[in-house]
């Protein structure tokens, strides 16, 4: 097994990942390139969890290559198609063997991880990628008590607290959801169904004085008071979330603070809700 944010990930969906995280065909933004990259490449409808890798979603300046075509390219247009590109490596970002391997394929100190290249280097910068910017997941921490107490409420989230989805699609709301309601999935789900589920299940509640609790849906708005982002209050001062829709996001476990200061967006209203027994 390989340890990533604290969870246990089976070899088996450590595979996929690697598909998803350098597939033979992956796309480059055109934006940075004179006339727009017109001739360089192909159009083509990825996989969501391939889409999701590369934050590939309604900008339409993208093309798509395979490693010979974009080898092939000079070295301008291949500098211009990896300007703020995600899942980039860079040389500076390797350990010293991984770095000799990486450095014959690099743009100014930046790498695409092309299938036969990760199997080179090996599974780090697949890793990294995932564990960028979070916080381990504390599930192994929260004590039965809180477990048993919390199913009362959430009978869906211990078994799927500490886990990565099979793919992309599962959000936040989606995880919110199958939580309370123990469903046999944790879908994607819309703005409207956790606003309906909201009305009809939760009743408001003030301040943080209920963040102890099991229970409490913690619900992030636009300014337009749109959902943004949900997650639910474990009890003990734990919550259940899942950071995003991709299939690099768990569904983790933080403290009702770690939660809370992951989930900040310029704009972003925080309002709470109390699960209805």
């Amino acid at each position: 097994m390989t340890t990533v944010l604290g969870i246990e990930v089976p070899p088996a969906l450590v595979e996929r990942w690697r598909d998803w995280f350098a597939p033979a065909l992956q796309p480059f933004p055109t934006r940075f390139l004179g006339g727009g990259g017109a001739g360089i490449g192909r159009s083509t409808e990825p996989a969501l969890s391939v889409r999701d890798t590369f934050h590939v979603y309604d900008d339409p300046s993208w093309t798509w290559l395979e490693q010979p075509e974009f080898e092939a390219l000079d070295r301008t247009t291949r500098r211009a198609l990896l300007r703020g590109r995600p899942a980039t490596g860079r040389v500076s970002d390797l350990p010293a063997p991984a770095r000799a391997l990486a450095e014959d394929h690099a743009v100014d100190s930046r790498i695409v991880w092309w299938p036969g290249l990760l199997r080179r280097v090996g599974d780090r910068p697949l890793l990294d990628y995932v564990e960028h910017g979070l916080p381990a997941s504390r599930h192994g921490e929260v004590p039965p008590a809180v477990w048993e107490q919390a199913r009362v409420l959430l009978p869906g989230a211990e078994g799927r607290a500490g886990t990565f989805p099979a793919a992309s699609g599962p959000n936040c709301f989606g995880a919110v959801l199958a939580a309370v309601q123990d469903g046999s999935t944790a879908d994607r789900s819309q703005r409207e169904p956790i606003d309906l589920w909201l009305s009809t299940r939760t009743r408001p509640v003030r301040g943080t004085g209920h963040d102890h609790q099991p229970g409490v849906v913690l619900v992030w708005r636009n300014r337009e008071g749109q959902a943004e982002h949900a997650a639910v209050t474990l009890g003990g001062g734990y919550a259940f979330s899942k950071p995003s829709q991709g299939w690099f996001s768990p569904f983790i476990v933080w403290s009702v603070r770690e939660t809370i200061a992951a989930s900040r967006f310029q704009g972003g209203m925080l309002s709470r809700h109390a699960v209805v027994a």
